[in-house]
């Protein structure tokens, strides 16, 4: 199945423009949102994950300082359960974007952390007691 075969696109007042089902919205077509949009996509079509139990953008105070997560997956209590950065296709998935990710952890504590560029995909599972993380498979919803 492909998965972005949901996605939709259009021209509005000379913009490009892709709908977000997660905010079920129109909003401009950036190079990370087309990534972003992909990996909802495959969330939610390849593995099952409720468009409802994600949020986009989502703010976070991280030493005094607002960020955005780009996407956090929700479980089905609505506990935090993966922060998925997505960076443009030109952006490697290097260490720099390790830590961002694991610096938004800092306060989402999430057991699963999962990294995109839209040509390569990495999932990284947390585990607090050894205190580092290893590659894994994309989870499923729990």
């Amino acid at each position: 199945m492909d998965a972005t075969t949901d996605i939709q696109v259009r021209d509005a007042n000379g913009r490009r423009e892709v709908f977000d089902a997660v905010r079920r919205r129109w909003v401009a077509l950036t190079p990370e949102e087309w990534v972003r949009q992909q990996t909802v996509a495959l969330l939610h079509n390849g593995y099952g994950y409720a468009l409802e139990l994600m949020q986009i953008e989502a703010a976070i105070t991280l030493n005094g300082l607002t960020k955005r997560c780009d996407i956090v997956v929700y479980d089905r209590s609505v506990k935090p359960f993966m922060i998925v950065e997505c960076k443009k296709e030109s952006v490697a998935l290097s260490q720099k974007v390790v830590d961002q990710a694991c610096r938004y952890n800092l306060v989402l504590k999430v057991p699963y952390l999962m990294l995109t560029n839209g040509r390569q995909t990495l999932c990284l599972q947390v585990d607090e007691e050894k205190g580092c993380l290893r590659q894994v498979a994309i989870p499923q919803m729990p």
